[in-house]
């Protein structure tokens, strides 16, 4: 283990340093929050490395569609980088619609005002999302199946992994939260949405594709599991729980129908429950990533003042770069644990027994 890390630090610390010095010899300077922002946002390209003026990514589908040219796919390659145009359309660098693909005029500049084509493309994101469902397919069917077959016999390999995070999603989140007797019908959605969230949260810390990617730093995916937690919180209520919501007992008369102000606070708390959901596993992850970016981007600032400093602030930021990591292996199963749990809290309170 020790020569394991010695490697890994002697690696980064040289890795780092001569990107920095790279990075303090170019005329155009080196911009932070450039640097952050293109490895915390979706893109249409996946981004390996970058050697001088090449760039080393893997090509993604684009899929687009508008009812002047209907459907096209080609692959983003065609864009080299957003620097070009192809079939009328290019990805913009600036403005409102900065990052996303829009009309392009024969000199291959964007069409102001010209009404945006249907999105459908592979990006990074969902390339990524794609990756991790199908590790949790292969991995769950594998153990299912290793069940199926010797159901009386201790588990191994996997199933010794897999079981014991299994019971603890069960016992210790499922059942306190929603009772014995209804927590069965909602597990498969709780370990569906603990492991997704926990394999992404691990898929993101590792640098290299498949991994590396921002997924549950994505409003749109942290919204989408909120809202499917609100779904089926919703249509999992009885009449007792909007009773509560509506005409909440100990409360005064005054405050609930003159003044419908407990009613309407009751709920708003309804949808900002799914929203607390989805912004507190988006903010925490993508904080995370940039504070581990803002670590390496150090290296890249002093390494810009002179390349002795961008040396000697790289042993720093390697140190804490590790540090954060090593952090970040536990955020990730923080955070799949705390939505995974208050997700049961809103199913268990979904059914409210009569006061």
């Amino acid at each position: 283990m020790k020569k394991l890390l010695t490697v890994l630090l002697i690696f980064s610390f040289s890795a780092f340093s001569l990107v920095a010095q790279d990075h303090a010899e170019e005329e155009s300077g080196f911009n932070p929050g450039v640097f952050m922002l293109e490895h915390v946002m979706d893109s249409y390209e996946w981004h390996i490395l970058t050697v001088g003026e090449k760039h080393i990514s893997v090509p993604l589908p684009i899929i687009l569609f508008s009812k002047e040219s209907g459907l096209n796919v080609f692959m983003s390659s065609k864009f080299h980088h957003g620097h070009s145009s192809y079939k009328g359309y290019m990805i913009a660098n600036e403005g409102d619609n900065e990052g996303k693909i829009v009309p392009a005029d024969e000199h291959g500049h964007e069409v102001v005002g010209a009404e945006l084509p249907l999105d459908f493309s592979i990006t990074k994101t969902v390339t990524a999302m794609f990756v991790s469902l199908g590790l949790l397919l292969w991995i769950f069917l594998a153990v299912a199946r290793k069940y199926n077959r010797n159901p009386n016999t201790a588990p191994k390999g996997l199933q010794s992994a897999l079981e014991p995070i299994i019971i603890f999603v069960r016992d210790d989140i499922a059942i306190p939260s929603i009772g014995k007797k209804r927590y069965e019908k909602f597990m498969p959605f709780l370990l569906s949405v603990f492991f997704f969230i926990l394999l992404n949260n691990l898929m993101g810390i590792i640098p290299i594709p498949p991994g590396g990617a921002n997924v549950t730093g994505n409003i749109a995916i942290t919204a989408v599991l909120a809202i499917a937690t609100f779904l089926i919180t919703t249509f999992s209520t009885n009449k007792h729980y909007w009773k509560h919501i509506f005409n909440a007992p100990g409360v005064p008369w005054w405050l609930k129908f003159p003044i419908p102000l407990m009613p309407f606070i009751e709920l708003l708390g309804v949808f900002t429950k799914p929203l607390v959901l989805s912004i507190r596993l988006f903010a925490n992850m993508l904080a995370g990533h940039f504070i581990v970016l803002s670590f390496i981007a150090l290296i890249f600032i002093f390494g810009q003042i002179h390349w002795i400093a961008g040396y000697g602030v790289s042993v720093i930021s390697v140190l804490f770069y590790i540090f954060m990591t090593m952090l970040e292996l536990l955020v990730a199963f923080i955070q799949a644990y705390v939505f995974t749990l208050l997700s049961a809290l809103y199913f268990g309170m979904a059914k409210e027994e009569g006061h």
